[in-house]
């Protein structure tokens, strides 16, 4: 069925097919001037791939089109093939035309005209419509009666390869290649992460309804809004571009005039007209990071926007059109927000069609190897320097890095900052044993900080982490009493009359330095130690 929007068609010109002399040529069916002699088909726009040794005939097809369809605007673009019967040479010469070529699918319709050509050109405008490289359909024309031999008749055909095996192999293969983009390439092992990528492909491929991530800090929520986007955009599914915000930078008059835009002279220093970015993100992806921040205001005008695809800027009197795709991101507990008034309802139902939580790094701690190198990799496209480990500080890295007791607060973005810390100090692009060592002590200091007790002090002034790390729960807690009390004690009599204050008064002749001296040193600890620390 063909729609009210304007009628684009994309063929290429027949040598043979196309040809026509002097004016019995209006008795013979050409392809390429027949698919404009149709009285229910009007070709608003005809696109013309030719080979620049065909100019002549290129030029009577379109003084032909021009007096049959003068309504036909008729391009004529140079396309020229090493060799048309070669499917890699003919699909690379096509490619790159489709890649060059400003597609608008919803302001146009395309129809492929694929009667023209060799068979293995015919076949690459098929792939490249079929992988939705080209938004369009299909129209294929062929010879009609002897009553209306010059136009013949055409048949559009709208592709449905599901039911065809081989192709929707090649389905699969997008898929999954869309799967890894998501996960920037990343070979993941959590398999509900997997699953979880698997089902935000599927959608991304589908729906422009409003995305909600969901998840803590760190987990990659904007770079997943952002590969989103570009994964709709390698499928012509989005136009506009990519536009940003962190809510939690947006107050009072700024908030609404960033997102809405302004007119000259609405506010105190509002001396030209704002877009805002609701509009910049037309026919592209809005993504609202952290959108529990907004305000209640803004909310009320961003669910109109979503509803209806318009708003009124701050101080106009007239309405504007965007339409635009939300991809909203919070860590906050929008349905306890919404009980409670800080966040509308009708608001969060809109944008909870499709809600996906990202877990943290440590509920996918399998995944953490695969990120190292991903990381790394990361660190060199910035700084433009290959580092790796060495293959002991690796296996300490990694021992430490997925312990159960390795908090990763910030999630990815501690990964980050802990991969190229490591990287700079690298000697020689190899991370060593003593980087990793330095790191470990950092990132425990950090998860730590203003938590750790006056015993765990002090068993981080003798022990180091790896070495705690090692010690029974029983063992750190023992351990750190007697140290702290040796720490504060003149001499380890003294420090032996307060451990051992019951104990001692059963034994006639007590040595509690002794019995002290034989406990730090079961630890590699002396007491001389524990003095120079003072």
């Amino acid at each position: 069925m063909i729609t009210n929007k304007p009628i684009v068609c994309i063929g290429l010109l027949g040598p043979t097919l196309d040809l026509g002399r002097k004016n019995n040529r209006w008795e013979k069916w050409r392809p390429s001037v027949a698919l404009c002699q149709h009285e229910d088909l009007l070709v608003d726009r005809f696109e013309l791939l030719s080979q620049p040794k065909f100019k002549t005939l290129s030029d009577q097809v379109v003084a032909d089109i021009e007096t049959i369809s003068p309504e036909t605007d008729v391009r004529v673009h140079a396309i020229d093939f090493e060799d048309p019967w070669d499917l890699e040479s003919a699909y690379s010469t096509f490619y790159e035309w489709v890649e060059a070529y400003d597609f608008r699918p919803d302001e146009e319709e395309y129809l492929v005209h694929i009667t023209t050509g060799t068979h293995v050109t015919q076949i690459c405008e098929f792939l490249l419509v079929e992988s939705r490289h080209i938004p369009a359909r299909i129209i294929q024309t062929s010879p009609g009666s002897k009553r209306s031999a010059a136009s013949g008749s055409y048949t559009i055909i709208d592709l449905d390869l599901s039911k065809y095996d081989m192709i929707a192999k090649r389905f699969a293969v997008q898929t999954e290649d869309d799967i890894s983009y998501l996960k920037a390439g990343v070979k993941t092992e959590n398999i509900a992460f997997n699953q979880l990528m698997e089902k935000i492909e599927k959608v991304a491929n589908v729906s422009k309804a409003p995305v909600l991530l969901t998840g803590p800090t760190g987990a990659g929520k904007t770079q997943l809004a952002r590969r989103i986007f570009e994964v709709k955009k390698r499928r012509n599914l989005v136009k506009g571009a990519f536009v940003e915000v962190n809510c939690a930078t947006l107050t009072g008059t700024h908030a609404m005039s960033t997102l809405f835009g302004h007119v000259k002279g609405s506010f105190t220093g509002a001396q030209k007209d704002r877009q805002g970015l609701l509009r910049a993100a037309d026919k592209g992806v809005l993504f609202l990071d952290e959108i529990g921040d907004l305000g209640m205001d803004e909310q009320t005008m961003l669910l109109k926007a979503l509803e209806t695809k318009s708003f009124l800027p701050l101080g106009a009197d007239v309405e504007v059109k965007s339409d635009f795709q939300l991809i909203a991101g919070t860590n906050a507990d929008l349905r306890k927000q919404s009980k409670t008034g800080a966040f509308r309802s009708d608001l969060l139902a809109r944008i909870d069609l499709w809600s996906f939580d990202l877990p943290g790094l440590k509920d996918r701690i399998e995944d953490l190897p695969p990120n190292l190198e991903y990381e790394l990799r990361l660190f060199e496209q910035k700084e433009g320097r290959v580092v790796r480990f060495n293959r002991e500080a690796r296996a300490k890295y990694l021992k430490f890095a997925t312990d159960p007791k390795a908090l990763w607060l910030a999630n990815f973005r501690d990964l980050n900052s802990s991969l190229t810390r490591m990287a700079t100090l690298a000697d020689g692009d190899r991370i060593n044993v003593e980087n990793v060592a330095g790191e470990m002590d950092r990132l425990n200091r950090d998860w730590h900080y203003g938590e750790e007790s006056v015993e765990e002090s002090s068993l981080a002034e003798f022990l180091d982490v790896e070495a705690i790390d090692q010690l029974d729960l029983f063992d750190r807690i023992q351990l750190g009493a007697v140290l702290t009390i040796c720490k504060k004690c003149p001499s380890m009599a003294e420090a032996g009359k307060q451990l051992f204050a019951m104990s001692r008064l059963q034994k006639e002749n007590p040595n509690d330095s002794d019995r002290i001296r034989k406990y730090l040193k079961k630890f590699g600890i002396t007491w001389s130690q524990i003095k120079n620390r003072d």
